[in-house]
């Protein structure tokens, strides 16, 4: 038994890596990735924020390789460098939470009205027509700004609560159809729990679906924090984030002779938002070929 399960997980990985060598891009995005968090996470333990977030107008605009500035300074004299290691770290974290939180609140919401069906389904499902005519964004922006000292928790939190009902309907439809399949009748004859059932049986057979739903949850919860953060809704000025340093290129004249300020957190957020599309594709195909092979 033993070897068997060695033979099948040594195939799973084989099936990942066959798939990541038929895919350059993919490999290539791969390797990015990894080595950024890596760059990310190692270099933030040692950089203090209220350091970083010291606001020196005598050394505004610095341009980069100057008075040791990598990247130059933003309008306060923040060395640019050090504030995006920070705001792509706090990118990431929000991205991750948020996505985690939206992913286990849409999965369970969905399993459950999907499999039960009829008045429970019909319960849930206007709660969830609710919680989508709801002005999402709008709503957002009013917490965030009549919420005093709100922290990174208050906004994952405020955030999660609207983003989760897209992963809610994705998994209640497929849900729908695999509890009419012979299998789910077949473990309901045998007297299995209910919650059983849909953790066992029904949940393995979406993991293609829930992978492809997690990597566009991921990569657009990254873009709604930098997007909130650069229209000056999204996290608190004291915290460092990409949408801020992007949010400098409104003024002409920075864009023009300040690049060095946005033009970096621009092409990090995009490399990132894709290097994740592409990895994450892999990852899918993967599934899909491991589900067909059993």
């Amino acid at each position: 038994m033993k070897k068997s399960k060695k033979v099948r997980n040594d195939t799973n990985f084989n099936v990942i890596l066959r798939e990541f060598k038929h895919d350059k891009g993919a490999t290539f995005f791969l390797f990015f990735l990894v080595g950024l968090i890596l760059l990310v996470y190692g270099y933030a333990l040692a950089l203090n924020q209220k350091q970083v977030m010291h606001i020196d107008l005598l050394n505004g605009y610095s341009a980069p390789l100057k008075d040791g500035h990598l990247l130059g300074t933003d309008s306060g004299g923040r060395d640019v460098f050090q504030y995006l290691v920070l705001g792509v770290r706090n990118s990431l974290n929000i991205g991750i939470a948020v996505t985690c939180i939206v992913e286990v609140i849409g999965i369970v919401f969905g399993l459950v009205a999907g499999y039960y069906g009829g008045v429970v389904d019909n319960v849930m499902m206007r709660f969830l027509d609710f919680m989508m005519i709801l002005p999402m964004l709008m709503v957002i922006i009013v917490l965030v700004s009549i919420i005093p000292n709100y922290s990174i928790l208050d906004f994952i939190l405020i955030v999660s609560s609207f983003l989760w009902v897209g992963t809610a309907r994705l998994i209640r439809s497929k849900t729908l159809a695999e509890a009419q399949k012979e299998y789910v009748f077949a473990a309901v004859t045998s007297g299995m729990r209910s919650w059983k059932i849909m953790l066992f049986e029904i949940l393995p057979n979406m993991s293609s679906l829930i992978i492809v739903d997690l990597i566009l949850n991921l990569t657009s919860n990254i873009g709604i924090e930098v997007g909130l953060s650069f229209l000056g809704f999204g996290l608190p000025d004291s915290v460092p984030s990409l949408g801020t340093l992007i949010g400098l290129a409104q003024d002409p004249e920075v864009i023009t002779g300040a690049p060095w300020v946005w033009l970096p957190a621009a092409l990090v957020i995009l490399f990132i938002c894709v290097g994740i599309s592409y990895v994450g594709n892999v990852i899918r195909r993967a599934f899909d070929a491991r589900q067909r092979l059993g």
